[in-house]
Formats: structure tokens, sequence, C-alpha cells
């Protein structure tokens, strides 16, 4: 790891996360490690405290920690955390100072986005739509995809964070929402094959073909995906300690078709694999990782983990 001398660290802008989740810990860690200071909130105090002894600054309110950072990142779970972050008591937008740049890494509606932006240019706050992908262990190692959008004025200041954090930024336009919408996508197809993975591994199983076997044959086939390579590996270990979990996919799968439906535009595939995730979560496995919705197929005995 390169050293970077006082000198350097001085001229790099002064970074804030809220947010330490899986994804949030990991960027943030990764700023650190780029030479950044770090300061963070999170609603669990424990967890700020402890990235704070490993070198960064734990702050008890997003107000406070925005009145110290030229870049803010919120990497929360939803829009109404984002609300809450920035507008909520304590709340970031009355201490971001004119110039400074908040970075949205969260799946929202797109139009919630472009009203974000217009919020805070009131008070000359910069915004960039930012949402992520690549999981946790990308997150930690500063290896995420970012599909951004936003000013080049907030590029300007926050261009060198977005690097930091990520392999990959896509420069997708000049305004919020196209950021959103590429994010959009995205979930649409991780949904979709999420489901289409634990749907084929479920009928496997039933048809009587070992796991393990089916497995290692379908990721050296022309039927597999990330996803079925990614969370068929958590089935296979019976191991449904959520990286992501079914809500996530009963909320992203919503924004999805939300926006589709503004458009007046049909998504079958993604309407179906929404429901068998709203299955999932109703039958109270909302807090599992998302691979769990394989266990909504009736008749199939699941591995289970090797301590059991």
């Amino acid at each position: 790891m390169l050293r970077v001398n006082d000198q350097e660290r001085s001229a790099l802008p002064r970074v804030g996360v809220v947010g330490l989740g899986a994804m949030g810990l990991g960027m943030a860690r990764s700023l650190r490690s780029a030479g950044y200071e770090v300061g963070v909130h999170d609603l669990r105090s424990d967890v700020a405290a402890e990235f704070a002894r490993e070198g960064g600054t734990a702050f008890p309110t997003p107000g406070e920690l925005a009145a110290t950072v030229d870049v803010l990142v919120g990497v929360v779970v939803n829009s109404a955390q984002t609300e809450q972050l920035l507008f909520g008591d304590g709340g970031a937008a009355e201490r971001l100072r004119p110039g400074t740049v908040f970075v949205m890494c969260s799946t929202v509606d797109p139009a919630m986005s472009v009203e974000l932006e217009g919020r805070l240019a009131e008070s000359g706050v910069l915004y960039l739509d930012a949402p992520v992908s690549g999981g946790a262990a990308r997150a930690a190692s500063g290896e995420l995809t970012m599909m951004t959008s936003g000013s080049p004025q907030a590029y300007a200041v926050a261009g060198p964070v977005l690097d930091a954090m990520s392999a990959t930024v896509h420069r997708l336009g000049a305004s919020a929402g196209l950021g959103s919408k590429v994010k959009a996508v995205n979930q649409l197809l991780a949904g979709v094959h999420i489901a289409a993975a634990a749907e084929a591994m479920a009928l496997g199983i039933k048809a009587g073909i070992p796991p393990e076997t089916l497995y290692e044959v379908i990721t050296h086939s022309a039927g597999n995906s990330w996803m079925f390579e990614n969370r068929m590996a958590h089935v296979l270990a019976g191991d449904y300690t959520p990286r992501s979990a079914v809500d996530i996919f009963v909320k992203d799968l919503g924004i999805v078709l939300d926006s589709a439906r503004l458009e007046r535009f049909p998504l079958p595939l993604a309407a179906t694999a929404h429901q068998m995730f709203l299955q999932a979560a109703a039958s109270g496995l909302g807090g599992e990782d998302d691979s769990a919705v394989i266990k909504m197929f009736p008749g199939i005995d699941l591995p289970k983990p090797e301590d059991d």
C-alpha cells in the first residue's frame, strides 16, 4: 500500500460516510486505505466506534459529520433513510457548506434522485447520483462499479473520492436520475437472475440431482450466470447470512416496476421475480440472504451447514 504524506493528505478532500452496512463499511475502509481522512456516522454507534478505533472519526449525527467534510457519501438502505439523513433531526443538509458534494449511493426511485439534486441546490450543495454495484468484498477492496450522473462541478470535487472507492466509475450524464435509472436496469437483471438460479437449482434437487453436481455442471455450461455461481454457492453451504437480503430485492424490484409503470412499459419477468421475493419475505425470510428465495419451493431437501 502506498503511504500518503501529510502534505498529500491535506490536499485531499475531507470525506464523510453515512451508513456502515456491508457496503458502506467497505467503502469507508477503502477510502481510508487510499489516504483519506474519513469521518463516519451510523445508527449503530458501536459500529461507528469500531471504525474510529481503526483510524477514522465517528460522529453522533449526520449533521455534525456534514459540517466537517467536502464530500459526504450516503450509503443507507432506501429512500426513507436517505431523506432522514439529509433532512431529519440532526440531518446533514443544513450543515453542508455551499460547494460541498453529497454522493447518493443508495438504490432509490430516479425521480427522487432528481428531487434531491434540486433541494440541495437551493443551498448551494452539489449532488451526484451514484448508486453502486459489486458487493461487500469489492467495496472493501475499492473495486466497485459506480453508475453516476451529475454536474461537472460536482465531479470536480468528488471525482477522486469516487475513483478511490471504485474500479469503474461510469459518468452517464450531467444531471441526477441517469445513474439511478441504470442501477434500476442492473437490479432488474440481478433480481431475475437470482430468482431464475433458485428455480433451476430447486428443480434439479427435486429431480434427484445432487446439488453439488448440478452446480459443477451449470457453472461450466452456457446456462451459467454470475448470480447462479455466486448465490447458489450460498445454498450449497446452507449459509443464508445476508450479504444482500431478500428484503432488498422486494424494495429494488418494486422500484423497477414503479419506474416502468410510469413509462407504461411491461416487465413480466421482473414482476414474477418480485412476487417470488415477496412470497419469501411473507414467509419470514426477508432478513436472510437473497438466495433464500429458493426456500419458497416446496418438497425439496436443501443442503445444510456442515456443522449441523
